[in-house]
């Protein structure tokens, strides 16, 4: 083994390296942290933004940013929750139609992010944005700015109904992710991403039809962030235009902090799994440790630095923009 494969190696264990450090480290602190009681409640925190951040992850690799997935998610779970209860309110009378309806809408919506930046030719960065705050828009006009609520005990167990002391969202979360995986890995739509996010005009010269795959990544992405607003709905128990809040910085930093390369082409679905559980973990550990709350934010932003600084190899990167 050469040195060079053993710097390789290490870059890419690295982020998984940083969430075992954090592991020992907050239940060297306190043993409570590793208590199955404790890693339920770090999972179920994570399940939301998991799903966005599998999303923006082939966003990402393509090269691109999207930035529209609080207004995406707050969308969606108005819609949901207003589809449910026009559909009877429960899942055993036909309100899980609902569940088909609002994933088409999220793909839909991610469709036309992805239109407005490829067919109009603006930085998905700007579109993105701009989609955005079109979607919160959109959820505060077909709420009147209200709280909607389900109270099905059938869907409320997605969070009620345990197996192996982890709510079902958190199990359906973890099958979702091996079929994000299944798609980068095992489909030409997942070997395309890669292709168009490590150079555009080479993909382009190998056949690969970047607009048509640019589109097809947005409403991929759409569909998770409506995976994600059913999730946070079964959580919360309802819905409104803020329901996506704070979801963007998460699933970002933590896609980041994973070792997904911004620039494109670099990292993966496994790579945001594990971004996402450091950024939890930390933000967990910080309360079981009994941090003050005026010092969290704080210090997870220079955990953060520390995690992606570990976590990113910068011999590949000519400069930081």
């Amino acid at each position: 083994m050469n040195s060079k494969l053993t710097r390789e190696n290490v870059i890419r264990w690295a982020p998984a390296l940083v969430l075992l450090g954090l592991v020992v480290l907050f239940t060297a602190i306190n043993p409570a942290f590793l208590t199955q009681r404790n890693l339920a409640r770090i999972a179920l925190a994570a399940t939301p933004p998991m799903m966005v951040a599998l999303g923006v992850t082939f966003i990402i690799v393509m090269g691109s940013i999207d930035l529209s997935m609080e207004g995406a998610v707050s969308l969606c779970a108005v819609l949901f929750c207003l589809i449910f209860l026009k559909l009877g309110g429960s899942l055993g009378a036909g309100a899980w139609l609902a569940i088909p309806a609002i994933l088409i809408c999220g793909a839909l919506y991610g469709l036309l992010t992805g239109y407005v930046h490829v067919r109009l030719q603006i930085p998905s960065f700007m579109a993105s944005l701009a989609m955005g705050f079109v979607g919160t828009g959109a959820a505060v006009l077909v709420t009147g700015g209200d709280i909607v609520r389900i109270n099905d005990d059938v869907f409320r167990a997605l969070l009620t109904w345990r197996i192996l002391g982890f709510p079902l969202m958190v199990h359906i979360a973890i099958l979702l992710i091996l079929l994000a995986w299944f798609i980068q890995n095992h489909t030409t739509l997942g070997r395309n991403f890669y292709a168009v996010g490590g150079g555009e005009e080479l993909a382009h010269a190998s056949g690969v039809n970047v607009r048509r795959v640019r589109l097809a990544g947005f409403a991929l992405a759409g569909v998770f962030y409506a995976i994600a607003a059913i999730f946070q709905v079964a959580r919360l128990g309802q819905a409104e235009s803020v329901t996506g809040a704070n979801l963007m910085f998460i699933a970002i930093t933590s896609v980041v902090v994973g070792g997904v390369a911004l620039w494109g082409g670099i990292g993966g679905v496994l790579n945001a799994v594990v971004g996402v559980l450091i950024v939890n973990v930390i933000g967990n550990g910080m309360v079981v440790i009994g941090l003050p709350s005026y010092l969290q934010d704080g210090l997870l932003g220079v955990l953060v630095i520390i995690a992606v600084v570990l976590s990113t190899d910068r011999r590949l990167v000519s400069f930081a923009k």
